[in-house]
């Protein structure tokens, strides 16, 4: 470690007006990244904004048929929320996956989302529940917010409040995690409200997490696996490292689709 000023933030405004003092500053949420990067030397900033203490940043509630997910809620409380199972169980199933118990106690939701790593899971359920992010200054489409690999449509001193998920009829996230991470080689998250079909893929992209419009153009046709024969995903773009080609990533968002539509229909 290397030496930095630590500041405890009591509300969402002292927190952006702590950021606007110091534009090398990052935000502490669960620290599931930022410590692990500091200690590595890969983040270096001289001021880190602890979010732990702001009141109102976590908790989870349901309006109407949308989920309303604090950003400071641990992975562990989405995972077994009763509202989340109820409402969209696929999302509380998502959540359970996410690393290993001492994750999921530690990390929260807004802070992977702000992240936005390209194997994480939740953008994959934001893109394909169509969530809305709010923070602190607007509201803000998924479709809009993630922008390529750790890069979203944040502002300087701009801070993540919530993020609303609307219901879906079916939907379900398959993945294929990495043994040792867990984090996602591929992971695709599924979700049919009405006619329209929303499918996302996180894990597979040099881009980070996308939607696949050739599979989600077959399933609106038909919500069956079987819609999705002789759809292919391209390997250019691909992630290719020590634990898979580009061409195995990009077979693997077919399988991972196909489970995903298969779980949804209760099969």
């Amino acid at each position: 470690m290397y030496a930095f000023t630590y500041q405890r933030a009591k509300t969402v405004r002292q927190a952006a007006g702590l950021l606007a003092k110091n534009a090398d500053a990052k935000l502490l949420a669960g620290g599931q990244t930022l410590l692990p990067t500091m200690k590595q030397r890969l983040a270096s900033p001289s001021a880190v904004i602890d979010l732990g203490k702001v009141e109102g940043l976590a908790g989870i509630e349901r309006k109407g048929r949308t989920v309303v997910i604090g950003a400071m809620t641990k992975h562990s409380d989405v995972a077994t929320s009763a509202i989340v199972r109820e409402a969209i169980p696929a999302l509380a199933a998502l959540a359970d996956g996410i690393g290993d118990p001492a994750v999921r106690n530690r990390g929260t939701i807004g802070g992977s989302v702000a992240n936005n790593d390209p194997s994480a899971d939740y953008p994959a359920a934001c893109l394909a529940l169509g969530a809305t992010i709010v923070t602190n200054k607007r509201k803000i489409p998924a479709d809009a917010f993630f922008q390529g690999m750790f890069a979203t449509a944040l502002d300087e001193g701009e801070i993540i409040v919530k993020i609303a998920f609307p219901a879906a009829s079916k939907a379900s996230y398959a993945k294929f995690p990495n043994p040792a991470s867990r984090y996602a080689m591929v992971g695709v998250f599924v979700a049919k409200r009405g006619s329209d079909v929303r499918v996302a893929v996180t894990g597979a992209s040099s881009d980070g997490v996308f939607r696949w419009s050739a599979a989600e153009e077959a399933l609106r046709a038909r919500f069956n696996p079987k819609s999705l024969e002789g759809v292919s995903a391209k390997a250019d773009g691909m992630i290719a490292d020590i634990h898979g080609s580009a061409e195995y990533r990009a077979h693997l968002v077919g399988v991972m689709t196909k489970r995903a539509v298969t779980a949804a229909l209760g099969k």
